[in-house]
């Protein structure tokens, strides 16, 4: 087995992590401020709530509250009880096109960015925008049925949850004594399932994933010497029947996808579990009053962008999981911003 699934960084990755995933939010923001004005329009029409937002400009629902939690967690807007909205005043002061501190002209020298222009329809739409805002590219859904981009996605998310996955499977070690069968929903290289084995050598694993990232999975469970440990089913998490086992796994995956799509993983989950399976959603958490923290509205950001999701918080998820049939525990932080939530099959 590979010695470094279970040899942790001696330093922390955090803030490395935090500039990639952060990368997209002052493009959202250039968007905001150069394209649409919300801030002037929004100081003239205090106490709206996002139906007006969405109603008065054109914009969907998901990428509206994510802009929403950006600007709540940077401290430009802010939110009542009521859920309706007003600017702070940082924001009258220099995001107000009368101010005479307005900053408007700051931002509107890079609002011809691809990836600024691809948030106006991103906003708009509510449908994620080509990977990278290229326009050879498909969005990150349809891409990642290409075996090229598949395999250098998955590499990229491989590097990252070395140092997660081992974070991850420290934190959760109580909750999987036993000897148990680990199922990764969408569980990408695997690497999440290579962690939790290394450290847990009781346990057993499935990689549930679909092609071509079931080959990638295989072969970097091979490297890492854990084949005879884990299976690879090739799967669609929606439509296939899903393997059995008694831990479900999803791990940066429910990000991906708009609340229905969320809410269908959640049932299939719940379907497959027997009574007393448990759940586990590990990934970026924004905070249930959603005013942050700024490194996971950041990242909402490009999740918005790329994907037809977002970050979402740990009473959402909760809210869904109990509706699908889970006792839904409490939420617990591990590494870079990441922190993950359990449920238990009723």
């Amino acid at each position: 087995m590979n010695p470094f699934l279970t040899q942790a960084p001696h330093t922390d990755p955090t803030a490395v992590l935090q500039l990639r995933d952060g990368l997209y939010a002052a493009d959202l923001m250039a968007a905001a401020i150069s394209h649409v004005d919300f801030f002037t329009w929004l100081a003239g029409n205090s106490c709206v709530t996002d139906a007006d937002i969405c109603a008065h400009f054109g914009f969907a629902a998901r990428p509206v509250d994510v802009l929403l939690t950006l600007c709540r967690a940077y401290g430009f807007i802010l939110t009542d009880a009521e859920g309706r909205h007003q600017v702070s005043a940082t924001a009258q002061e220099h995001l107000v096109r009368e101010s005479p501190f307005f900053l408007g002209a700051y931002y509107d020298s890079m609002k011809d960015r691809p990836v600024t222009l691809d948030y106006l329809k991103v906003l708009k739409t509510g449908k994620p925008a080509n990977w990278a805002s290229l326009e050879d590219q498909d969005d990150w859904h349809e891409a990642m049925h290409d075996d090229v981009f598949a395999k250098g996605f998955t590499a990229a998310m491989d590097c990252r949850g070395l140092a997660l996955g081992q974070a991850l499977a420290k934190a959760v070690g109580p909750l999987l004594e036993g000897g148990r069968q680990v199922l990764d929903v969408g569980g990408g290289s695997g690497i999440y399932t290579a962690t939790l084995l290394a450290a847990h050598p009781e346990l057993c694993g499935i990689v549930m994933e679909q092609a071509p990232v079931d080959a990638i999975a295989l072969e970097v469970l091979d490297r890492h010497g854990l084949k005879e440990r884990v299976q690879v089913v090739t799967a669609n998490m929606f439509e296939d029947p899903w393997p059995k086992a008694d831990v479900h796994l999803l791990s940066n995956v429910l990000h991906d996808w708009d609340i229905p799509e969320v809410s269908a993983v959640l049932r299939r989950s719940a379907e497959s579990l027997a009574p007393g399976g448990l759940v586990i959603i590990h990934e970026v958490f924004v905070n249930d009053a959603k005013t942050g923290s700024i490194p996971a509205a950041a990242y909402s950001a490009l999740l918005m962008q790329v994907t037809q999701g977002k970050c979402y918080t740990p009473s959402e998820y909760g809210a869904l999981l109990e509706e699908a049939g889970f006792r839904v525990g409490g939420y617990e932080d591990t590494l870079a911003d990441r922190g993950f939530m359990t449920a238990v099959r009723l």
